[in-house]
């Protein structure tokens, strides 16, 4: 069995985790997530659930405007710029701000 040798399990998780750090850097550098999430001007939808859904339903908007400055911000790993943007996103929902400034997750229907 010689040149067949098995990277051990952590070696493995190493391996993933760089592949998937380099997928996200050439997506980023490349330009294509900004023109897929924008979709020629149309945006994306976005599908917000709120942590505590008991007072609020979950929430669908179309975003267009911020995918540029959120993926700059997202991979800078600018935590306050997000937040900035997200604040953005909330106040456009008509609805009840304080529900939706803590989410349990964020779906993008890209």
């Amino acid at each position: 069995m010689r040149g067949k040798a098995t990277p051990s399990p952590a070696s493995r998780e190493r391996i993933d985790a760089a592949y998937w750090w380099r997928r996200r850097e050439n997506l980023i550098r490349s330009g294509w997530l900004v023109r897929h999430l924008d979709n020629d001007g149309r945006g994306r939808r976005m599908e917000i659930y709120p942590v505590d859904q008991s007072h609020v339903d979950d929430r669908s908007i179309t975003v267009w405007y911020i995918w540029p400055d959120l993926v700059s911000a997202w991979a800078a790993r600018d935590e306050a710029m997000v937040d900035e943007i997200w604040d953005d996103v909330i106040t456009d929902l008509d609805s009840d701000y304080a529900a939706y400034v803590y989410v349990s997750s964020v779906g993008i229907g890209a």
